[in-house]
């Protein structure tokens, strides 16, 4: 893939300190230390490695990479990774795809409770489709899934919601399979309906537990008489839970998970310019048949956008529940396969996932031959060396 000509990590060096004089005020520990982490990526602060060409000796210096998993550029490997740890955990049968979206009228206060509110989110999703599928009415078996938070949308503004990867049917007490009688798994008004009420009842508990934070335009909410009123409104519609068509099986399903496993708020390659001041790039408008367009905004209102999907550190976004929970995946995912081969089922194998090897990964840029490593350097040693032998940098 060619690379892109314009990178996030080129807005924070050019513009990260006006952004800290604008908005370092709401900047959190975790904040800062995204931005130090961008900023130095792939440079010679990070220290690196002297590489050379097995077929014409060409020697580069090749950066370290920051790991950081709100970085665009250091997710690859670790996607790589996952997904071929995930292998042998598929089932020989469709997915579905579900998605939980909160109303936008809580998104400030996901934004000052990140780590309440993104939990509770993921659990009460997962406890809805626990229980729905559950229901003898529509499903009446144990299910599996992955969820995934995400928490931007296409304009990069705050919009949390939870991606839901979920085998077609579930588990009976008797250890059957039991298929959906439904198009999309389970019915999504059902879904919504008991999806708000298990959310808001986690947000009462947190009420009365004193856990929620309150501070400028929310702090009114802290008295309770505010907070029943606030809550009334959440009541008085439908919240949003979209339910996509099955997918292919084992085939399709690593691919389709690789989109949404892990990922930051914007790629690189969505970037188009940054000049002036200002970053334009592209974004697809779903409210208008996903037309694709183009944005142009400040380089400090660029990163505004991008930092408010900053996670808690340590918080974990990737979660699996029912029979594929770690506890239980040792004992459920083996029933699942033999009540699946008790049927004419043809099982197709699952893809292949494209390994990195750091050290062995990219061509000389000369003859095309493996660049190999000979020796690590420190941030020190790499700038005394190409100062004093002017190798020639790697700044891919």
């Amino acid at each position: 893939m060619t690379p892109p000509p314009f990178e996030v990590a080129d807005i924070v060096r050019q513009h990260g300190e006006h952004f800290l004089e604008m908005h370092g005020a709401w900047l959190t520990s975790q904040h800062r230390r995204v931005l130090r982490a961008l900023a130095r990526c792939r440079t010679a602060a990070l220290g690196g490695h002297l590489d050379r060409c097995a077929r014409c000796d060409h020697c580069a210096i090749s950066y370290n990479s920051c790991r950081n998993r709100h970085c665009p550029k250091c997710l690859t490997h670790a996607r790589d990774q996952w997904l071929a740890a995930r292998q042998d955990e598929l089932l020989p049968i469709g997915y579905h795809h579900v998605v939980f979206t909160l109303p936008h009228e809580l998104s400030w206060l996901a934004l000052q409770n990140k780590q309440l509110v993104y939990d509770l989110l993921l659990r009460a999703s997962a406890a809805t489709l626990l229980e729905v599928a559950a229901d003898a009415k529509h499903l009446g078996a144990a299910i599996g899934f992955l969820s995934v938070l995400h928490t931007w949308g296409q304009n990069l503004l705050h919009h949390p919601h939870v991606h839901c990867v979920i085998p077609v049917g579930g588990l009976s007490p008797d250890g059957a399979w039991v298929h959906p009688r439904y198009p999309f798994f389970l019915p999504v008004k059902v879904l919504s309906r008991v999806f708000r009420g298990k959310f808001i009842a986690g947000l009462k508990r947190a009420f009365r537990l004193g856990t929620l934070a309150w501070s400028g335009s929310l702090a009114h909410l802290a008295d309770a008489a505010a907070f029943r009123a606030f809550l009334r409104r959440l009541f008085r519609h439908d919240w949003v839970v979209y339910a996509k068509p099955p997918f292919g099986g084992p085939t399709h399903v690593l691919h389709y998970l690789a989109r949404y496993t892990h990922r930051v708020a914007i790629s690189n390659h969505r970037i188009l310019n940054v000049a002036d001041g200002s970053v334009t790039f592209r974004w697809k408008d779903y409210r208008h048949g996903s037309q694709p367009r183009t944005m142009t905004v400040s380089a400090v209102e660029f990163l505004r956008r991008f930092f408010l999907h900053v996670l808690p550190r340590g918080f974990v976004r990737i979660r699996f529940f029912g029979f594929l929970a770690a506890r239980r995946r040792a004992h459920d995912l083996p029933r699942c396969r033999r009540a699946l081969n008790a049927r004419p089922c043809q099982t197709p194998a699952a893809p292949a996932i494209e390994s990195t090897t750091p050290s062995t990964s990219w061509p000389c840029p000369r003859c095309g031959g493996t660049m190999m490593v000979i020796e690590r350097l420190t941030a020190r040693q790499i700038y005394a060396r190409a100062l004093a032998e002017r190798i020639f940098v790697d700044t891919s």
